[in-house]
């Protein structure tokens, strides 16, 4: 079937020999039926919902929410609790999508509309190309060491185009890493927090989290405040693109029906690459065994979902927020640089709040800061360059002349060295003109693909394969209410900076 096709979408076709069957969705070419692999025990298997947390733990989770908490109180909290729960939603939703037919989130987007998938792949070019998350990390690590942070950044830069480089396979390399990042930042973290906090703080924040009374402070909806709470509520969890990349690790993790695409290899290794099908494929939903395969499919990721995503990007809040509130209640510089939200100076002061009590915590708290910014620039390149390619290699004409390492290795050294230049030369979050621009950006893209998301599962997959309405209208309400808080802040307010 030859893309322009206009056969009814949701056709399962057999050839005249009854033997090849498809699935047909839009009007792009079809997918074959083929088998799905056994799953993976639930509980046996670490997922790319590490990836996600690593990506999503950021300066939301370990400075916005907290300082939020310091000047509303710990209800404000619910909001969080909101944020995250929808979050999840997304994430099993675009993993219904992904390993169903072994497609990525674009593909998904392209089969509904085209230009949808086109507004994904510039908004990542104007939003990712910044630095920001390794100078943060450097700046830290300039803190604790004294070697220059535009030093440590561009080495930073250039030692993780090497290592996905010279790697065989490049998805093995970043949840090993990023895994490995994860759990110094919870275990490490969790040891200042026991230190240095109180069981009465973490109790005011557990209760805040579940007192859904909605009250929201009369001075949260101001033109001081709004703006920042809808952007905390966007950065609940992982935000901008990063869910839509979530679809890409599956298919490399051999999650579902990405078990039949090609992994992507580093450039070194591109001679090695498999032949890459011309779409996803999809699986015989009325085979039993076939269903089976699905529903333990299912669990598995879920587990990866609730355990790892839900369950560890609420502690890390928990435990930073819980830091916050220790630093506030005995230094009344950190209070007031947290009100302030001034970021820099703000961590400054809490980290000598947390070394008056032992100088070991205000050391660890800033490894922690900088191990935020260095491992969010291992996986945001590695998506941005993952995502880029993708879309490329499908969608642009020629593209398939290439290996898919040659294009990822392409958009890989590209933001590497537009990065290097910038923290040479320029400012390394973007000029000061757009920043207001990309945080808005930022939060825009997940109004969109909640809605996309929505569509792509109700009009690409098998009946049997669509979510129930419930879960297509929480979509729908949340991509609404993103955009609904975006654009109210916007027109009331004629605020568009959410961080």
């Amino acid at each position: 079937m030859a893309i322009g096709d206009t056969r009814a979408p949701g056709a399962v076709t057999i050839d005249k020999a009854g033997v090849d069957r498809a699935w047909s969705a839009g009007r792009l070419p079809p997918m074959p039926i083929r088998k799905l692999p056994e799953a993976p025990q639930a509980a046996h298997i670490i997922g790319p919902a590490m990836i996600l947390v690593a990506l999503g733990v950021g300066l939301g989770e370990t400075f916005l929410w907290p300082r939020l908490v310091i000047v509303f109180g710990p209800n404000i909290r619910w909001m969080f609790l909101v944020g995250v729960l929808l979050q999840t939603v997304v994430m099993l939703e675009m993993a219904r999508y992904a390993m169903a037919t072994g497609e990525s989130i674009f593909f998904g987007a392209a089969r509904v509309f085209q230009p949808l998938m086109w507004l994904f792949f510039i908004t990542a070019i104007a939003v990712y190309i910044w630095p920001g998350h390794i100078s943060t990390g450097a700046d830290a690590l300039e803190e604790l060491t004294g070697i220059p942070w535009q030093l440590s950044a561009c080495l930073g830069l250039v030692i993780i185009g090497a290592m996905f480089t010279v790697v065989k396979v490049i998805y093995n390399i970043v949840e090993g890493l990023l895994t490995f990042m994860v759990g110094v930042l919870v275990i490490g973290s969790a040891i200042v927090a026991a230190f240095v906090g109180s069981l009465a703080d973490l109790g005011d924040v557990l209760v805040g989290l579940v007192r859904f009374d909605f009250g929201v402070p009369h001075a949260a909806v101001t033109a001081t405040w709004f703006p920042l709470i809808v952007g905390a509520i966007a950065f609940a969890g992982p935000s901008g693109m990063q869910q839509m990349w979530y679809t890409l690790w599956l298919r490399d993790k051999g999650a579902g029906m990405g078990v039949h695409m090609p992994r992507v290899r580093g450039l070194l290794h591109a001679g090695e690459e498999e032949t890459i099908p011309d779409t996803g494929s999809m699986f015989d939903v009325d085979d039993p065994d076939e269903w089976r395969k699905w529903q333990n499919w299912r669990k598995w990721v879920r587990v990866d979902a609730v355990l790892l995503f839900f369950g560890i990007t609420m502690l890390v809040t928990i435990i930073f927020t819980v830091m916050a509130m220790h630093a506030a209640d005995v230094s009344s510089e950190a209070k007031d640089q947290l009100v302030n939200g001034e970021r820099d100076t703000a961590l400054l002061a809490m980290r000598d709040a947390f070394a008056d009590k032992a100088a070991i915590l205000g050391t660890l708290f800033f490894v922690f800061i900088s191990l935020v910014g260095w491992k969010a620039s291992v996986g945001l390149f590695d998506a941005f360059a993952r995502g880029q390619s993708d879309m490329t290699y499908y969608f642009v004409p020629g593209a398939k002349r290439f290996k898919m390492a040659h294009l990822y290795g392409g958009f890989l050294w590209g933001v590497i060295i537009f990065g290097i230049l910038i923290i040479l030369f320029g400012p390394v979050d973007g000029p000061a003109g757009i920043l207001n621009v990309l945080a808005f950006m930022s939060t825009f893209i997940m109004g969109a693909y909640c809605l996309t998301l929505a569509a792509v599962n109700r009009m690409n997959l098998p009946k049997k394969l669509q979510p129930n309405w419930i879960t297509t209208t929480v979509l729908a309400l949340g991509g609404i209410a993103y955009l609904g808080m975006l654009f109210y802040s916007m027109i009331k307010f004629g605020v568009t900076d959410l961080g």
